[in-house]
């Protein structure tokens, strides 16, 4: 029974999965970075700080629920499969890999942050078989509102190449930004959807974008605005979930005008917001979502691709 270890040790959160392949299950075990009250996020040196301490945890958990027979293990070395693209916070996941693949001598497999997401995602949302199509996926969190064609590569699983994304704030940003103007805890997505499906007013929608790019500073200054004047939290918390979904349709009708009517997948943070995902499926109702344990940061998209490289037919 061939299983795959997945580590991810993102700017959110330390996520290690266990992939099965014969039952096709995924097991994970993962805990948020804790962040200090009216903050947003850390610092690179102190995600580090704390994925070191929290790895060991999270599988000592997860070997403790299960007796996996790993035949490789995978991890998230960066953010994004391009040049210049790195965060200190995945050598935590990456030292963990080659360690523990050189004890058990495994293969030990490298890949992107990125590539992870939206493999869970078609995990998720059964479609699995677009591993060998093209297809047109979002990525949108705190640190990426990005829309990309993924191709099908015999080397990482996926070419990505992006088709078009934020040109200032991302849409994750926006969201905790507006929750500490309400008061809410960062991460600040669960309660801010919470608030909006409360809110008894919603706004004509006007998405900033310019060439199939977004822009979302003016959304933060927008809500703000609309406290000043009196409008109640729960109208300003569905105001910028409603801009956003407005604004990533937006970037969805220019993927498709430039690629054709490609299958559509959403992966990331901010997609597992209902209000979001609704007004997405509302347009196109064939579009695939993952769940939202497999939408927030986690391991289970990598320890599928440790799988895919060693394992996997193609």
């Amino acid at each position: 029974m061939p299983e795959f270890l997945g580590i991810d040790t993102s700017n959110y959160t330390t996520s290690a999965a266990i992939y099965d392949s014969d039952s096709n299950k995924i097991y994970q075990a993962k805990k948020l970075l804790p962040v200090k009250d009216g903050e947003l996020g850390l610092r690179q040196s102190d995600a580090v700080f704390h994925h070191t301490k929290q790895l060991p945890d999270m599988i000592e958990k997860l070997f403790s629920e299960h007796c996996p027979d790993i035949a490789a293990v995978a991890a998230s070395v960066r953010p994004r499969n391009i040049e210049g693209s790195y965060m200190p916070c995945f050598l935590c996941g990456e030292g963990f890999a080659r360690s523990f693949g050189a004890i058990r001598r495994i293969p030990v497999c490298k890949t992107s942050h990125q590539i992870g997401h939206i493999l869970a995602a078609l995990y998720s949302a059964g479609r699995m078989d677009l591993i060998d199509k093209r297809f047109i996926a979002f990525h949108v969190s705190g640190g990426t509102t990005d829309c990309l064609l993924c191709e099908p590569d015999s080397e990482k699983i996926l070419n990505i190449s992006e088709i078009c994304s934020s040109l200032d704030l991302k849409a994750g940003q926006a969201i905790d930004r507006t929750g500490l103007m309400l008061g809410l805890k960062f991460p600040c997505g669960q309660e801010l959807e919470k608030l909006a499906v409360n809110a008894d007013k919603h706004y004509k929608l006007h998405p900033v974008l310019k060439n199939g790019n977004c822009c979302l500073s003016g959304l933060e200054n927008k809500c703000r605005e609309l406290l000043a004047k009196g409008d109640s939290r729960e109208n300003t918390a569905a105001y910028c979930l409603d801009f956003i979904a407005e604004t990533v349709i937006g970037m969805t009708e220019f993927a498709i005008a430039a690629h054709g009517e490609l299958p559509l997948i959403y992966a990331g943070g901010v997609m597992s917001d209902k209000l979001i995902r609704d007004r997405i499926v509302s347009r196109w109702d064939n579009a695939g979502f993952a769940e939202p344990e497999f939408s927030c940061d986690n391991a289970a998209g990598v320890a599928i691709y440790g799988y895919l490289k060693t394992v996997g037919e193609r």
